[in-house]
């Protein structure tokens, strides 16, 4: 193939977008006012974002994120195993397992990294992962790099999870791997019915806590105290970019689990340390949950709520779980884009999850509001909502959801498990 015959082998088709009129990827943001996004000189209510807590904006976060800057620089410019482990990383970890009720933790540049370097370092090829149809594209990727035998299961299904591992005696060993809350709609996983049947199969349990950790439970330390599982047997890995504000990811479980990866996980071993800006951010927000939980947790809840009556009043088609995520049935590709520009013309900025990332007819456009805004703010964006269009004024021009194809969001994108599925 001719060099210019491969690059344009790799085109993205837009015209979709061009067609709408609306492209709502990589918007060129600004900085924020009174907490609230710039685009294009305007100010925009951020709905779009997992700072649940609205910790992300909060000055003491700031400070702490510089005086860790001025104490060890910008970059540590090495790898934990090397020149990176600084005192503030290892500091992070362990009040990371402390927070989680974990043995142990080790910490990553991101959680998407963690996940798709974990799999290769604890799975063989004559395992078997038994994982949730609606698994995070991270986990599919690092379940992928193994080349063993994967049986996804159907969503949140126990009893189908459980005919699975049934199967499972002729294999090594077996995972079980799930999120806690999907990120999509908001569905939160049985986890503590998960982890009584890996215990009964002898399998392990993995779980991806990105959207849980500082959202659930009832002082905020995410699945395990939501579901009241003391003494995890399994695996958990969580980002550090969502409700606790900042960058970075976490792997963390057992301590001979945590020892073996410390030594031989490439994506740790490999990859320049997290940067001491964003520990030292990560370790105030830790402290901030501890004491102010309840407070900004009720807070998130109630504006979730309010969201929620709002949508309903404006006759949304809403399919949102028990977590605080605003999930509304778009059908089509076309349409979700649709939605999300009527939103976007309110100045709301939204998310909306199209295939790949979700089925066929299947689009959803999702919007977090979390604690990010206070009463007044909160008032001004139900007044922005109360004068969204109805949804069935959005144009009905059809443009296939196969041109949709390209732009990618949360889900497993088509094709990272193939070849190994078995829906049995």
């Amino acid at each position: 193939m001719h060099p210019e015959e491969f690059y344009q082998s790799l085109a993205i088709d837009k015209s979709p977008l061009v067609a709408l009129r609306f492209n709502p990827y990589y918007l060129l943001l600004g900085g924020l006012r009174h907490g609230r996004p710039q685009l294009e000189g305007e100010t925009y209510f951020d709905l779009a974002s997992n700072d649940y807590l609205g910790l992300a904006s909060d000055r003491r976060v700031h400070q702490a994120m510089t005086e860790a800057i001025r104490e060890y620089g910008a970059s540590m410019c090495g790898t934990p195993i090397a020149t990176g482990y600084a005192r503030i990383l290892a500091e992070l970890e362990r009040q990371l397992a402390r927070f989680t009720g974990l043995e142990a933790a080790l910490v990553f540049p991101s959680c998407y990294q963690a996940n798709v370097a974990l799999f290769s370092c604890v799975a063989k090829p004559q395992d078997v992962i038994l994982v949730d149809h609606y698994a995070h594209a991270s986990l599919g990727q690092g379940i992928k790099t193994v080349g063993c035998k994967v049986k996804p299961f159907l969503h949140n299904d126990m009893e189908h999870l459980e005919r699975q591992l049934a199967a499972t005696a002729g294999f090594r060993q077996a995972f079980v791997v799930t999120e806690s809350v999907f990120s999509t709609e908001g569905s939160i996983a049985p986890l503590g019915v998960m982890v009584d049947l890996c215990g009964r199969y002898n399998a392990i349990p993995v779980v991806d806590d990105s959207h849980g950790i500082g959202v659930l439970g009832k002082t905020g330390r995410g699945i395990l105290e939501e579901k009241a599982i003391a003494n995890y047997p399994g695996i958990y890995t969580a980002s550090l970019g969502k409700a606790l504000g900042n960058a970075g990811g976490m792997i963390g479980g057992k301590h001979l689990l945590v020892e073996a990866l410390r030594y031989s996980c490439p994506g740790l071993i490999y990859s320049t340390a997290l940067s001491p800006g964003c520990a030292g951010g990560v370790l105030c927000v830790l402290e901030i949950i501890r004491n102010e939980f309840g407070r900004i947790g009720a807070a998130m809840r109630d504006n979730h709520r309010r969201l929620l009556e709002t949508l309903r009043h404006r006759q949304f088609d809403l399919c949102s779980g028990p977590a605080p995520i605003a999930a509304i049935h778009g059908g089509s590709a076309e349409n979700t884009i649709s939605l999300a520009r009527e939103f976007f013309n309110h100045r709301i900025l939204t998310t909306p999850f199209v295939p790949p990332s979700v089925p066929d007819g299947k689009g959803t456009l999702r919007l977090i509001l979390g604690a990010k805004l206070d009463d007044e703010g909160l008032k001004s964006l139900m007044r922005a909502m109360d004068s969204l269009s109805p949804p069935e004024s959005t144009p009905q021009a059809p443009v296939s959801d196969e041109c949709f194809r390209r732009p990618a969001g949360a889900g497993v994108p088509a094709g990272v498990l193939r070849g190994t599925l078995d829906f049995a």
